[in-house]
């Protein structure tokens, strides 16, 4: 018993400054456990079969094993106490795991954080560790979170949900106190314009640029304008407008991003081959195109007026976060959304001319990101994850304008930080095709 503690006592890796708790490798207790460790499930019927592997580890022999056993209400998983922390200081859980048999790792190989206080009781409400990561043959999960008030130790849990036929392996195990984030700081101007009737894409163009100057000031991060301008208001069939992607209109918005600095975002028609497509293009601070984006969901006017629809959701990264793109009629539908949250989108930026009014809101708030919009017959307006509108641009020719915060949690008492709960929650093996 005593050289098995000292084994265990062993794997326990010298921890660098902050670090509360870190671990690889683990030896079994004279009862198969590991010491410090214990089984968390929410009752006897649902726990997992929870043992030591000698045999297989990451750095080093030795692993926390949980199998679903084929037991299907399987739910429970290994936890241990981690002591020493402190309201409000921010902490980073980092764990590996290897899976294997049939499971879908977004919710069903969870690890998180459960802030307890000196009696023992929950304080705020668990953190999930939202990403995961590849190295090697194992994967990586990592949580930033802050201690809530009351917080004195939280509960490191490593869970295996509803996966009767998957046995999944952890080691690498840390938590470690960090810096809080510093602020990331981005201003969003989406203007609110519309073209006079009977004009030409380039005369479009032309307004658009005309709007930016009266309305947007210097220092602004990103420039948002609406659907399609070079063929809104000009009475022409949409393969009229179409053009090459970069072309001559990316390389006049090109000119204005340079010159101020800042990020461009505007739908255009967009060309290729027999192809024409309702798109969106992104052009960063330098004036270069940094992708594009086919609008999906092609209203039935769209499809009659000969319009293509495009194929994926991409997300770009920029000097101040993760931007995905939606356009128009994309609104009315959860997916596009969804996936450019889950794709770490912190911003999706969206030409529109009209839609629904409430469903900008209920796409920030599922999906716990910001949304910025500039219509026609839309609000042009920011929301943010909550839903609630932080900026809105009811006159033409003039911007909406809001300074957001994208390291700024933004958490429910009741429900804890949604932004990362959703991730590990929602469910996409769960096929929608009817039977």
């Amino acid at each position: 018993m005593r050289w098995t503690v000292l084994l265990a006592v062993a794997g326990i890796l010298a921890a660098a400054p902050g670090a509360l708790y870190k671990q690889s490798g683990f030896e079994a207790d004279a009862n198969g456990m590991a010491p410090g460790w214990r089984v968390w499930s929410p009752r006897a019927g649902t726990a997992p079969r929870a043992y030591v592997d000698a045999s297989r580890g990451r750095e080093r022999p030795g692993s926390l094993v949980l199998s679903g056993s084929s037991n299907l209400a399987v739910c429970g998983g290994w936890e241990r106490e981690v002591q020493g922390v402190a309201p409000r200081e921010w902490y980073r859980l980092t764990a590996h795991y290897r899976v294997e048999g049939p499971v879908y790792e977004r919710s069903q190989v969870v690890a998180r954080l459960d802030w307890r206080n000196a009696k023992g009781e929950r304080v705020g409400q668990p953190d999930y560790a939202p990403g995961i990561e590849r190295v090697g043959d194992w994967k990586r999960v990592t949580l930033d979170a802050p201690a809530p008030e009351g917080a004195t130790n939280a509960r490191v849990q490593l869970l295996l949900l509803y996966a009767p036929q998957a046995t999944v392996w952890w080691d690498g195990i840390a938590v470690e106190r960090i810096a809080a984030p510093a602020p990331r700081r981005v201003t969003i101007a989406a203007v609110n314009f519309r073209p006079a009737s009977g004009g030409t894409p380039e005369s479009n163009v032309s307004g658009f640029i005309d709007a930016i100057g009266k309305s947007v000031s210097a220092g602004t991060d990103v420039i948002l304008l609406s659907e399609i301008i070079t063929s809104t208001a000009t009475g022409r069939p949409y393969e009229a407008a179409g053009e090459p992607v970069p072309g001559p209109t990316t390389a006049r918005l090109g000119e204005v991003a340079r010159a101020r600095k800042a990020y461009i975002v505007a739908g255009l028609v967009e060309r290729e081959g027999a192809a024409v497509y309702n798109a969106s293009v992104l052009i960063d601070r330098a004036g270069r195109l940094v992708g594009k984006y086919r609008k999906v969901y092609l209203p039935r006017e769209e499809m009659e007026g000969g319009l293509t629809p495009g194929g994926d959701y991409p997300v770009f990264r920029t000097d101040f976060g993760t931007v995905g793109m939606m356009i128009c009629w994309d609104l009315q539908f959860a997916d596009p959304a969804r996936a450019l949250a889950l794709a770490g989108a912190e911003v999706i930026l969206m030409p529109i001319a009209g839609g629904s009014t409430v469903l900008d809101k209920a796409r920030a708030i599922e999906n716990r990101v910001f949304v910025a919009s500039a219509g026609y017959s839309f609000p042009t307006r920011i929301v943010d994850p909550d839903g609630e509108i932080i900026a809105e641009a009811k006159e033409r020719g003039t911007a909406a304008v809001a300074t957001i915060d994208l390291a700024r949690r933004y958490t429910n008492p009741w429900l804890g930080n949604m932004h990362d709960r959703f991730r590990k929650e929602v469910r996409l093996d769960i096929s929608t095709e009817p039977r």
